[in-house]
């Protein structure tokens, strides 16, 4: 395959994701469980201006650019650009599709059910626009950047990022709930298990290579 073909296999494939991540964003808001923190934080912020989400996230993604542009710039390309822009509006798009199916108050089960789905969607959908390796989003770039200048392990500096924007979300006004904090303690680790054993052999086959960066 010639380089251009990879390099638009490898960008469908971050769009893919992103949208698969936004999908799982908005299935926890639909549970009324929280959602992850840093959608979460936005949600709040964006409430407070009386902002659209997807205008609102753009400009926290702008603000977060800086430090990955001082000290992570490998981690920058076509993807970190797709999902800046289209992230917070797939998630505006996708909850007001899901949301009239969703009796209000869902029940418990129904909770339950679109908690599972929500995060493993938003943890598979992360893990794919990041392994097709055309750039992350800034928000994403953190820990990554952090591993790279400390020994700390990525599940680690994942977790306690997404742990102060739960703090954040909760100052803001944002959607916390159980759905939150399972997503602080669980998104880095499945994030990271999607990486190795779906996302990167699967991407490696579709590429012709034998793994993906």
């Amino acid at each position: 395959m010639g380089h251009g073909g990879e390099r638009l296999l490898r960008a469908a494939w971050a769009l893919v994701g992103i949208a698969v991540l936004a999908l799982g964003s908005a299935a926890l808001l639909s549970a009324h469980v929280g959602v992850d923190p840093f959608t979460a934080a936005n949600i709040g912020g964006s409430s407070r201006l009386g902002i659209d989400l997807g205008v609102y996230q753009l400009a926290v993604n702008a603000v977060l650019l800086i430090p990955v542009l001082l000290w992570g710039r490998r981690y920058l390309g076509l993807g970190t650009v797709i999902n800046m822009v289209l992230t917070g509006f797939f998630v505006q798009w996708f909850t007001a599709a899901i949301d009239p199916l969703v009796p209000d108050p869902p029940t418990h089960l129904m909770q339950a059910g679109l908690f599972l789905v929500g995060i493993l969607l938003f943890a598979a959908g992360a893990s794919a626009y990041m392994t097709a390796g055309i750039g992350t989003a800034p928000y994403d770039a953190v820990a990554p950047i952090v591993v790279d200048h400390s020994r700390f392990p990525y599940r680690v500096v994942r977790v306690a990022q997404d742990l102060v924007f739960v703090g954040l979300a909760v100052a803001l006004g944002g959607p916390v709930g159980v759905g939150t904090v399972m997503t602080a303690f669980f998104a880095g680790p499945l994030i990271d298990f999607f990486t190795r054993r779906v996302n990167r052999p699967l991407l490696g086959r579709v590429v012709g290579t034998e793994g993906a960066p």
